[in-house]
């Protein structure tokens, strides 16, 4: 059988988390939240984080993020505190905890993009990047 984009995607998605989740098993996190977490580092830098930001940022569904952020906040990488401007809006505050991690974190991502595009140049890495979003906004429609 003929591997088509759909496939490869499911093969390189799957060997992606399983190697992820594997990386991160030491520190108690999965590869998701490793993602996410280095994601409200970088971004809370620049001012408040919010939920829908990181559902923006992932693509995720609000059950989804949601499901990823409790986890996360139950393990100690972040607090969620409410906006004093709007109740139902919670700013999401990485911990101690997400910080002291954050180095490690950045490191395995760092190694995990070289392993994957190892033999690549850079023009066939800019058309990858260009296409997977032309699929991703095919998707979309």
């Amino acid at each position: 059988m003929k591997k088509d984009c759909g496939l490869w995607i499911n093969v390189l998605s799957h060997k992606l988390k399983k190697r992820m989740n594997a990386g991160m098993q030491d520190l108690g996190i999965t590869g998701v939240q490793s993602r996410v977490m280095h994601y409200i580092l970088v971004k809370c830098a620049d001012g408040p984080v919010f939920q829908r930001d990181v559902e923006s940022a992932f693509d995720l569904s609000r059950s989804t993020a949601t499901g990823i952020l409790q986890l996360m906040e139950k393990n100690g990488l972040i607090l969620r505190e409410s906006v004093a401007s709007d109740a139902r809006l919670k700013s999401l505050i990485p911990t101690q905890r997400a910080v002291h991690l954050d180095k490690q974190i950045g490191e395995y991502l760092q190694q995990t993009e070289q392993r994957l595009t190892q033999g690549l140049t850079d023009e066939q890495i800019a058309l990858f990047l260009n296409i997977a979003a032309h699929m991703s906004l095919n998707l979309d429609k």
